[in-house]
């Protein structure tokens, strides 16, 4: 399912935030579990990714692209192309249901199975079913407030938990 969680990236003053909701959800009506880890640092903790979609499929990507990283020596504009290409154009990997947001100190990028590398204009990215909530949130609080990343990222995902079925409040944020 690809609307079933809410993840968002906040990049402000060289510092960049990623957080995300625990919840995973069976279907339309049933919540399996409150506290998954879809935020996580890759490469050495030099990259921080969080996924929505098919829990499977991201740990699927994770691997993929953590392999892409160690390939590429860390450069994530690369290594999301590269898995961007793979992820298109292998047989397997195009059914996996999934969209990752990776970002290290210069970069944010979201990244989807039918090839696209995006990279937001003004340093916020969100995906999943709260998604649009959290980057209404993000865009109003980067321009109104002194704000850091990690507090703005935070506070967007409680506004898509509030509003968002498919969000809850179990929130883990990293930052880099």
């Amino acid at each position: 399912m690809l609307h079933g969680t809410t993840i968002i990236g906040v990049k402000k003053n060289n510092k960049v935030a990623l957080a995300g909701d625990g919840q995973v959800t069976m279907g339309q009506n049933v919540i399996m579990k409150h506290g998954a880890r879809k935020v996580r640092r890759l490469f050495k903790g030099t990259v921080i990714a969080g996924f929505a979609g098919s829990v499977a499929d991201a740990f699927t990507l994770f691997d993929k692209f953590e392999k892409k990283l160690e390939e590429y020596n860390g450069n994530l504009p690369r290594a999301a192309v590269e898995l961007a290409k793979t992820w298109r154009t292998d047989k397997i990997l195009r059914n996996l249901e999934a969209m990752l947001i990776a970002a290290d100190n210069e970069n944010m990028l979201i990244i989807s199975g039918t090839g696209e590398v995006i990279e937001p204009d003004d340093g916020i990215a969100a995906i999943g079913s709260g998604g649009p909530y959290a980057l209404a949130a993000a865009r109003a609080l980067l321009n109104k407030t002194d704000l850091s990343p990690k507090e703005i990222a935070l506070t967007a995902m409680e506004t898509a938990a509030s509003i968002c079925i498919y969000t809850n409040n179990n929130i883990v944020v990293e930052e880099i």
